[in-house]
């Protein structure tokens, strides 16, 4: 088995929109391309194929839950190297750094659907999040789920079926990993009431004093309660979901400098930074505008 060595792109690629379908990315390499479902306000999903390099090390504040459909998708998680072969399952843990490329001749395909920790959530009620160590799954009972939500990527979801499908997916992960205990006097109410408090000031600059002061929590428990429920920092969460809007307003036709500005970022360059960060590749090579030229 040939392991591809990581080549960055240095290319713009073309974002196409056709009308009814999903989003298509087209790159370079005529063979490389991702394809993005249609908009949801609850989970993203998408489907991939890469030669060789996929995506540079990052991370981000979401699970990322997916299918290997054909050749062997490799990666480094958690200080190891691994291998996700077709019939297996992708459970990357919020905030864990990874990377992704090809690790045969073939290069791999996947699917793959990002869900925040607050969806989580609101299926478990407070526990701490399921964690899958080593990040890959071959129980049949988590395969199934996660094929109710990538079978028909082509389509959007109807609320109702989204909603179920959220349900099935994080019980299931629950009965797969184990019940996780929580450590110490983590407190889930304040945790809570940070999120929605960064929620309703995404523009707005926003300090762990703020926070503290809306929950009545000090700062540094605070901070513990939020990595415990939500796998993430609150200062990476506001990040993240800054992020989530400079995505939506790039699909949605806006320039890359507006983009940035409206979701509360000083700049592109410092939106660029983050991004990149966040998502392993440039927002011109993940989500440039569309070329209205193009059907």
């Amino acid at each position: 088995m040939a392991l591809h060595q990581q080549a960055k792109d240095q290319h713009y690629v073309r974002y196409i929109n056709k009308p009814g379908s999903p989003a298509m990315i087209e790159f370079p390499s005529p063979k490389d391309w991702v394809r993005h479902s249609p908009h949801s306000s609850k989970l993203e999903r998408l489907e991939a194929f890469f030669c060789a390099h996929g995506f540079d090390p990052h991370r981000h504040d979401t699970y990322a839950i997916g299918r290997t459909l054909s050749g062997v998708q490799s990666f480094r998680y958690r200080g190891e190297n691994r291998n996700s072969l077709p019939g297996e399952t992708l459970v990357l843990h919020p905030d864990e750094e990874h990377d992704g490329h090809a690790g045969s001749d073939s290069g791999f395909r996947y699917q793959m659907l990002y869900i925040t920790p607050e969806l989580a959530q609101q299926v478990l009620h407070g526990k701490p999040l399921p964690f899958l160590k080593g990040g890959i799954s071959n129980d049949p009972r988590f395969a199934a789920v996660t094929d109710n939500i990538l079978a028909a990527l082509d389509d959007p979801l109807d609320p109702l079926e989204e909603d179920d499908a959220i349900f099935q997916l994080f019980t299931t992960l629950q009965a797969v990993c184990g019940e996780r205990a929580a450590k110490g006097t983590n407190c889930f109410s304040a945790a809570d009431r940070a999120r929605e408090y960064m929620n309703d000031n995404i523009q707005q600059p926003v300090s762990l004093d703020d926070l503290a002061e809306c929950t009545g929590r000090d700062k540094w428990s605070l901070s513990k309660d939020y990595r415990v429920y939500f796998g993430t920092s609150p200062h990476r969460y506001l990040t993240m979901r800054r992020l989530d809007r400079v995505k939506s307003a790039i699909f949605a036709g806006k320039s890359l400098v507006e983009a940035s500005v409206e979701a509360g970022f000083f700049d592109q360059s410092h939106m660029t930074k983050h991004f990149k960060k966040a998502f392993g590749v440039s927002p011109a090579r993940w989500c440039r505008p569309k070329d209205r030229d193009l059907i």
